[in-house]
């Protein structure tokens, strides 16, 4: 069979995509793009109708009677201190060899807290002793040479007394009996001499054993069983000058600086209400005990030592502390008080008239009030105000008259 001279030719015009096709399709995108646009308009549209749908927060505080206890004149920091305390030590140079107590242990007194090593006294209280047994031995003796001394001395008397012997026997025998009645006085004399020495050296072991001087708590133990004490000692080297600390608890007191421009508002007897740092919610009933009749030229202050009412095991020496003298106790006044006593911050000023924005139900209401004296952080209301009325303490500053709330919780 034979080939076309002329064969046909390929038609690609029909790959080709048409105006139509290439048209529709450019509208689809820009219609996707419009639709997101709106959805995000319609997003951002609802995000901000909700802001502004969402109803404040606000911190609100109950209004209250004023307080009626004394005002507090003046405040100082200070820290309680014991009137009794001492660094018990020993009244001699010695190693110690025991130790009885612990830190935070309540001893009594004349407890004994540690001994030191009496070898040495004990041997020099063992000699005394021997010493006045050994006096005391020869006077005995000296008693027996006494008597047979007298009865010479009587023989010789009455042989002189009939011419048998001279008078000179007669002298020798009273010299006799005299020497041995002053030798009897001697011994008897370093005898008490003897017993000076046996006390002397019984007080140089008693010293090895130290007691406690008061009933009180051992708050440190500064020797160990080996070490060296000394009372004379500087605390150098390896010596050590004292056994413990013990503090008398039954004494604590509170000590504080008060300004010297502020020490006339502090008298003894002034009643004091006092908070320790660790527990500040507890309010210490304390009374001004005396005031330190001296200033410190260099801070400008006088001294001030405060009583607790009543101790408590919670008081602890070196615990910080915050007291606040009160004044005179408020005369009562006449009928029912109408003051109350709201937080100073629910307090704005509107053009010169004070108001307070009161929560009636879940809306704020306007009101304005007449304001009295400043007790503190807190100020009476004499007018506007009702005892368990509900105010507005923290607000957003654009909150206005019968805006919806919501309470902070």
């Amino acid at each position: 069979m034979a080939s076309p001279t002329n064969p046909p030719k390929p038609d690609l015009s029909s790959l080709r995509i048409s105006d139509a096709r290439r048209k529709g399709g450019k509208s689809s995108k820009r219609l996707v793009i419009a639709v997101l646009a709106v959805l995000i308009l319609m997003g951002v549209a609802g995000a901000i109708w909700a802001f502004r749908s969402q109803a404040p927060v606000v911190e609100v505080a109950v209004a209250q009677k004023p307080d009626s206890s004394r005002p507090a004149l003046l405040d100082a920091s200070g820290y309680i201190t014991p009137r009794r305390e001492a660094t018990v030590a020993a009244k001699i140079t010695g190693r110690v060899t025991g130790i009885f107590f612990d830190e935070g242990v309540h001893v009594h007194k004349d407890q004994i807290l540690a001994t030191l090593d009496d070898s040495d006294v004990q041997r020099a209280l063992e000699s005394a002793k021997a010493d006045r047994d050994s006096t005391q031995a020869s006077i005995e003796d000296l008693q027996v040479q006494l008597k047979y001394a007298d009865l010479e001395l009587a023989r010789a008397q009455q042989l002189e007394s009939q011419g048998v012997q001279s008078k000179e026997f007669l002298d020798t025998a009273r010299t006799n009996d005299d020497s041995l009645h002053a030798k009897i006085n001697l011994a008897k004399a370093q005898v008490l001499a003897a017993e000076s020495r046996i006390h002397e050296a019984q007080q140089a072991v008693d010293n090895c054993t130290i007691h406690a001087p008061y009933d009180g708590i051992m708050v440190t133990k500064d020797a160990q069983v080996g070490e060296m004490v000394s009372p004379v000692s500087a605390g150098g080297g390896f010596t050590r000058t004292g056994i413990g600390t013990i503090v008398d608890m039954n004494s604590l007191e509170i000590e504080v600086d008060v300004n010297e421009s502020y020490i006339a508002r502090v008298v003894p007897g002034q009643p004091v209400t006092a908070t320790l740092d660790a527990y500040p919610d507890w309010q210490i009933p304390s009374r001004v005990r005396i005031v330190i009749p001296t200033a410190d030229r260099e801070k400008a202050t006088v001294k001030v030592r405060i009583s607790f009412l009543n101790l408590d095991p919670r008081m602890l020496p070196d615990m910080s502390v915050k007291v606040h003298f009160l004044g005179d106790a408020p005369v009562a006044q006449k009928g029912p008080a109408a003051a109350v006593a709201i937080p100073a911050a629910a307090v704005h000023d509107d053009n010169g008239q004070k108001i307070v924005f009161l929560l009636k139900g879940d809306h704020v209401e306007r009101q304005a009030i007449t304001l009295g004296q400043t007790r503190g952080t807190d100020v009476e209301v004499v007018a506007g105000v009702s005892v368990g009325d509900s105010v507005v303490v923290k607000s957003p500053a654009s909150l206005h008259d019968g805006e919806a709330v919501a309470i902070q919780k």
